[in-house]
């Protein structure tokens, strides 16, 4: 069975306001499994734009990934979430073949 991921790119305006929000939401991803693949670190934006940013985060499954997004316990973190914007995508993942030369 395929994977599911958040993706998620930040732009964090106001730090001590965003600390309730970060504070808050690991209750949901250890609740659903979630494991950090990208939590900030150096990146290069090579084409397109990007925000400061970028996390992914991984979850046994798509159906995980969402059931974490809709719980109960992680709209209850974002409700929290201030001094930040935000792009998430939950996206399932690949495990088919894979391309050759």
């Amino acid at each position: 069975m395929a994977r599911g991921y958040w993706i998620v790119r930040v732009d964090v305006h106001d730090p001590e306001a965003y600390k309730e929000y970060a504070a808050a939401n690991g209750a949901a991803f250890e609740e659903f499994g979630g494991r950090f693949l990208v939590r900030g670190g150096p990146f290069e934006a090579v084409s397109g734009t990007s925000r400061a940013r970028n996390v992914v985060i991984e979850f046994a499954s798509y159906a995980q990934a969402l059931a974490c997004w809709n719980s109960r316990t992680y709209q209850d973190a974002r409700a929290k979430q201030r001094g930040a914007e935000s792009d998430i995508v939950i996206i399932e993942g690949y495990d088919g073949p894979q391309p050759t030369a």
